[in-house]
C-alpha cells in the first residue's frame, strides 16, 4: 500500500479541524450537541426522553396535598443524511508534488462536509413556532433602523416565548448585515473589547443578540433571505465522521482517501426559534 503512514483517526481529525472552524447554524452557541451521543452509521437513532411540566397548585393548610406521577414523552433525532468524500491521489503527481497533498485535501474536504451540514442545519427555520415567524419585511439599503427593529420584534417574540435571554443569536444574510452596519447602536466585534470574535461568524451585538454572519441564511424566494434568532437549546444536532480509509486504486497507480460523513439535526423546542424573511431593496416601495 503506497500510503504507509495513513492513520484514520489523524485524518479524521485534520478534516474536523477546519470542518468546525467553519460552522455557523451547526455550532454549538446556535444549535446543541447534547443528544450526539455514539453515532455509528446513517439511520442511527438519537431517543430523546422528555418530562412534562409538574402541575402547580395552590396550597391549603387545611386539604390534603395533591401528588401526581409525572408524565413522560419521546421523540427521536434520526441521523438521516450523509455525504462522503473520496479522492485520487496519483503516484506520478505525489512524487512531482512540491508539498504535501495531505493539508490541502483535508482542508477542502472539511469545508465542503461544512457547507452540507450547515445548510441542512439553516434550512430548519421552517421548523418555527407560529407566532415567532413575522413574515416577509422590505428593508431598504438606507433604512439601517428598520434593520434594527426587526431584531427588536425577533426578541420580543422570543421573550413572549418565554425563552431566555442568556445566549441569544441572530443569524443574518450579508445583504441585512449591510444595511445594520450602518446604525450606530450596531456594535461591531472589533470594537467591543470582548473575545466573542473566537465564535464562529461572530460579527458584534445589537437589540440583545449576538449577531452572526452565514452566506448559508437560506433563500425562500429570489431576492429573499432568512434572518433566524433563538436559543441554542432549541435544534439539536448529532453529527460524526464515522469512517475515513485509504486503499489503493485497482486501475491506476494511485491512492484514494475516502470517508464518511452522516449527520442529522431537529427542532426540539419550536418556540425558540424566530424568523423573520427580508428583502433588500435598493428604494423603498413607493418612492
Amino acid at each position: 500500500m503506497a500510503i504507509t503512514n495513513f492513520v484514520p483517526e489523524l485524518w479524521s481529525a485534520a478534516i474536523q479541524v477546519p470542518f468546525e472552524r467553519s460552522l455557523v447554524y451547526a455550532q454549538g452557541s446556535v444549535a446543541n450537541r447534547r443528544y450526539e451521543g455514539q453515532i455509528q452509521q446513517m439511520g442511527d437513532t438519537v431517543h430523546v426522553t422528555s418530562i412534562a411540566d409538574p402541575t402547580i397548585r395552590t396550597y391549603d393548610k387545611t386539604t390534603d396535598l395533591t401528588t401526581e406521577d409525572l408524565a413522560d414523552d419521546q421523540t427521536s433525532l434520526v441521523i438521516d443524511q450523509g455525504s462522503y468524500f473520496s479522492f485520487r491521489v496519483n503516484d506520478v503527481d505525489k512524487v512531482q508534488a512540491a508539498g504535501d497533498f495531505q493539508g490541502p485535501a483535508t482542508q477542502r474536504a472539511g469545508h465542503r462536509l461544512k457547507d452540507g451540514l450547515d445548510t441542512y442545519v439553516a434550512g430548519l427555520y421552517t421548523g418555527a413556532a407560529a407566532a415567532n415567524q413575522l413574515g416577509t419585511i422590505e428593508v431598504a439599503k438606507d433604512q439601517s433602523g428598520v434593520a434594527y427593529d426587526i431584531l427588536v420584534e425577533l426578541g420580543v417574540a422570543l421573550t413572549k416565548a418565554d425563552c431566555p435571554t442568556d445566549g441569544r443569536y441572530v443569524v443574518v444574510p450579508p445583504e441585512f448585515h449591510g444595511v445594520l452596519q450602518r446604525d450606530d447602536r450596531f456594535i461591531r466585534v472589533d470594537a467591543a473589547g470582548t473575545d466573542q470574535g473566537l465564535r464562529n461568524g461572530i460579527i458584534g451585538r445589537a437589540a440583545g443578540f449576538d449577531i452572526l454572519l452565514s452566506n448559508n441564511a437560506p433563500s425562500p424566494a429570489e431576492g429573499q433571505r432568512v434572518v433566524q434568532a433563538g436559543i441554542p437549546d432549541a435544534i439539536s444536532v448529532a453529527e460524526q465522521i464515522t469512517q475515513t480509509e485509504a486503499l489503493r486504486a485497482q486501475n491506476r497507480f494511485a491512492d484514494i482517501v475516502r470517508g464518511l460523513h452522516v449527520y442529522g439535526a431537529k427542532v426540539f423546542e419550536p418556540e425558540g426559534i424566530a424568523t423573520a424573511v427580508v428583502e433588500v431593496v435598493d428604494t423603498p416601495s413607493g418612492s
